[in-house]
């Protein structure tokens, strides 16, 4: 399942911190930011629900868009 966020993550910054705390909640899952959107969409596949780990990840703010 393809899950969609909404996301704080607009700077290069953000970004790394973001990629390591998504790699270390999720490390063997597909996911990707999509920074040039105007919510700075994170998606992530996974067959597991995964949403209340990425919202409580404690780096970056986001939520899920349905």
């Amino acid at each position: 399942m393809i899950y969609i966020f909404k996301t704080s993550v607009d700077t290069k910054l953000k970004l790394e911190l973001a990629t390591t705390r998504i790699n270390q909640l999720l490390p063997m899952v597909k996911w990707n930011f999509d920074l040039e959107d105007c919510d700075n969409i994170l998606r992530i596949d996974s067959d597991t629900d995964i949403c209340d780990i990425i919202i409580q990840n404690g780096v970056f703010e986001c939520v899920e868009l349905n």
